[in-house]
């Protein structure tokens, strides 16, 4: 009996089952869709807007890293990162005048009259550099009003950068205070938290100082 007559038909149907039988892409596979390039969103433009202006300051890297959180409420507004950078600055002082007016208290039951002494000093400038820069910030909100010209934007903002200004100087005039006070654990950690503290409001009065010499409200 021939038997090569089944093992041909099985040579030819061999290829056409197993082409049967690979998956078959359906509609709707993304994987077989067009890479599209993403569109960017408020908050990425945010991010780079901050970044860019950041470059602008004498600590970018911190200026980056503390605004960027900001970056949906910031967009690409110069105005809008100033105001959030007086805000951060603010809330840093804020709380470097809580810690240095406790300390101060403690203070009055040590025996270093020098370090008492600066404390309380440190306290009060610290306080000054709170309400300049709740003034900045107060201006800053102002400037949203309907129709202000050139002039009078101009002019609001020459206040700000004149009660910032005064910040910086209150929280230098802090860390003099300690020139007299005894090397220690107490005068590195005040010394070392008034300079973060001072680096942030630097930032801040650069980003206004930028934003006064695009001159537009």
């Amino acid at each position: 009996m021939n038997t090569q007559h089944p093992l041909f038909l099985v040579s030819l149907l061999l290829p056409i089952l197993l082409f049967q039988l690979q998956p078959t892409p359906t509609v709707g596979d993304p994987t077989l869709a067009p890479t599209a390039t993403p569109t960017p969103t408020p908050t990425t433009n945010g991010t780079e807007f901050i970044r860019t202006s950041c470059g602008t300051t004498l600590y970018p890297d911190l200026c980056y890293h503390s605004l960027s959180r900001y970056a949906s409420a910031v967009q690409q507004s110069p105005g809008q990162l100033a105001k959030v950078a007086i805000g951060v600055s603010l809330s840093k002082a804020r709380r470097m005048a809580a810690y240095v007016s406790t300390l101060a208290r403690q203070a009055e039951y040590g025996a270093d009259r020098r370090a008492t002494a600066a404390l309380h000093d440190c306290s009060t400038n610290f306080g000054d550099a709170v309400d300049e820069i709740r003034g900045s910030l107060k201006q800053m909100r102002q400037l949203g009003a309907a129709g202000l010209g050139v002039e009078s934007f101009r002019f609001q903002m020459s206040n700000v950068q004149t009660w910032m200004s005064a910040a910086l100087t209150d929280e230098d005039t802090c860390s003099d205070g300690f020139e007299d006070v005894a090397d220690g654990s107490l005068k590195s950690d005040v010394c070392d938290r008034v300079t973060k503290v001072h680096k942030i409001t630097s930032n801040a009065l650069a980003l206004v100082n930028s934003y006064v010499a695009k001159g537009t409200p």
